[in-house]
């Protein structure tokens, strides 16, 4: 009676011949090269913070049209508050946050968005642009990104900020 033996080809020498067996999902096979032979890819090990999803995230949704600001009110509070301190940079990540996993994110966005603005097709947008940001420059798969719409900025508000932006001045 022949035993079967595996070779290192993924393929199995039995009694009558030789056979491939498929390559199991998710794996991949080895070259048997390692240090400075082995592909760049296979030298170790790449991590990416939250804060960077989280910036990333945070500029591509102010890019669409129709997203007035980020937050909640009290971090936009704090926010306009820091904004105005003089040589404070604009909080990019405020209204965000993400679980980021070695392969896979997910994200929640607090978005405040202009009167007259469709927030269905507003939220399409959104999501589109996060996800197509943070794939591409990270590499990982976005598996949802979760919209909650805290306010709606008026346009008497927007006419009574800037009135009072422009009386604090004088």
């Amino acid at each position: 009676m022949a035993t079967d033996t595996k070779t290192t080809d993924n393929s199995v020498k039995t009694g009558s011949g030789e056979a491939r067996l498929p390559k199991p999902a998710g794996t991949s096979l080895s070259s048997g090269v390692t240090g400075a032979g082995a592909p760049a890819g296979d030298r170790g090990r790449t991590s990416i913070a939250d804060v960077v999803v989280v910036k990333i995230a945070g500029i591509a949704a102010r890019e669409i049209p129709g997203v007035h600001d980020m937050g909640g009110g009290l971090s936009r509070t704090i926010g306009a508050v820091r904004d105005r301190v003089p040589g404070g940079r604009p909080n990019v990540g405020r209204g965000v946050k993400v679980e980021v996993g070695e392969r896979q994110a997910a994200i929640d966005l607090e978005l405040v968005v202009e009167y007259g603005v469709s927030i269905a097709d507003l939220a399409t947008d959104v999501r589109e642009n996060v996800i197509s940001a943070v794939e591409r420059i990270t590499g990982l798969e976005v598996v949802e990104v979760n919209i909650a719409i805290d306010d709606v900025l008026l346009p008497e508000d927007e006419t009574d900020s800037s009135e009072s932006d422009h009386s604090r001045v004088a």
